[in-house]
């Protein structure tokens, strides 16, 4: 939709071509349906929360920032907001407006809409003219594959694209889950299941040695762990390697070891009597509180004042470093982004283009590129189908 509007803009006869029952499906439900349109920070930076292939997006960042796209949904009438992280969100909180925006900016430019699967490309002595879309033969000087990747197969984001880049002989590197929640080996999780924790600090580590970090919310699952801070570190965890990692979560990151052993103690002076089952209430959200209790091997029934210095040292490293092994990623039907895609090797990181079928262009999600959470995957989407409509324009 990005790529159409822009191309359009720039005097070209676009049209999209939609399998889903309406366009933007999987944008309207980004950002738990807020949408995080992008992240208001410089290029330099965008590139630093790129995991996979960050030199390849050089180009399309540099021709297209996130302050770019800000100015182009301002610019549709959408106000925008910066929260924490940098992360731009409509005022109104709707994703729906920005779905909205697109699609009249579409409609005022007459971009055709085109109902129906795309079934193959038309390849004639190595150049893509057009594509078959359900049964009809779509003739155009230049074609964009704009797919997504696998996960959220519902919106249309269904793989698709893959096999069409094949057919014009691009490799697709292997696919997985990215940004997905971790099953872990202890099952306490689900005591504590639907407890979202902010700031917090996490670990992920391999090895002995810190793969990751990061700050801020954490969520419990029947299953193991999700929250932004778990998405993202789930970007650093290869599918088939996920049982050499774990997760070390710091529940209290702003007081030292020693502070918090002082705290602790405070806490049990105040509540002396009291089973050391029910003295956590104050410092742990409820939910947590008699998991950290049965965790910490403090028998259940011993009254505050009866535990010792050790005991509560104990307590303190437990809640410093409370720690989780990963055994597997979630599904990539439940991942925000797929990893993998279209080598990058085989296309034009200035145009987009492919260097094995000319008039064959890429944009988004279907390329093996992917970041972190915070806007930065759909800052790719539009820098990339940006770079696209200007290269097929030839401005």
């Amino acid at each position: 939709m990005y790529c159409a509007a822009n191309a359009a803009e720039m005097g070209l006869k676009a049209a999209v071509a939609e399998h889903g029952k309406t366009l933007g499906r999987k944008l309207g439900i980004t950002g738990k349906g807020r949408c995080n349109v992008t992240n208001n920070c410089d290029r330099d930076t965008a590139l630093k929360n790129v995991v996979r292939n960050p030199r390849f997006l050089y180009s399309a960042l540099s021709k297209h920032s996130p302050a770019d796209v800000m100015a182009y949904f301002e610019k549709l009438g959408v106000p925008l907001k910066t929260e924490r992280g940098q992360r731009v969100f409509p005022v109104s909180d709707r994703a729906g407006d920005i779905v909205s925006a697109l699609e009249q900016r579409l409609k005022k430019l007459n971009v055709e809409i085109i109902k129906g699967n795309c079934t193959r490309l038309l390849i004639e002595d190595g150049k893509c003219y057009g594509a078959v879309i359900s049964g009809r033969e779509v003739r155009a000087s230049a074609v964009v594959l704009a797919t997504g990747g696998f996960s959220y197969p519902a919106t249309g984001s269904d793989g698709s694209g893959y096999a069409l880049a094949k057919q014009a002989g691009h490799t697709v590197v292997p696919c997985q889950s990215s940004l997905v929640p971790m099953e872990t080996e202890e099952r306490w999780t689900a005591r504590a299941a639907g407890l979202d924790l902010r700031n917090i600090s996490m670990k992920l580590i391999r090895g002995g040695k810190t793969v990751y970090e990061d700050f801020g919310e954490l969520m419990f699952m029947a299953y193991g762990i999700g929250g932004p801070t778990v998405l993202s570190a789930s970007a650093h965890v290869p599918a088939e390697e996920s049982g050499e990692y774990s997760v070390e979560i710091d529940l209290k990151p702003a007081l030292s070891e020693k502070q918090l052993d002082s705290r602790i103690l405070r806490d049990f002076s105040e509540r002396k009597g009291m089973r050391f089952a029910d003295s956590l209430r104050g410092l742990l959200p409820a939910p947590l509180a008699p998991v950290i209790a049965d965790l910490s091997g403090i028998p259940a029934e011993l009254r505050v004042d009866e535990v010792t210095k050790e005991q509560r040292r104990e307590l303190g490293r437990l809640l410093k470093r409370l720690t989780l092994h990963i055994t597997r990623l979630r599904p990539v039907e439940e991942a925000i982004i797929t990893r993998g895609g279209i080598s990058v090797k085989e296309i034009n990181p200035n145009t987009m283009e492919s260097k094995l079928c000319p008039g064959l262009y890429f944009a988004g999600e279907i390329i093996d590129c992917d970041a972190l959470t915070g806007g930065f995957n759909l800052q790719i989407a539009f820098s990339t189908a940006y770079a696209a409509a200007v290269a097929i324009s030839g401005i």
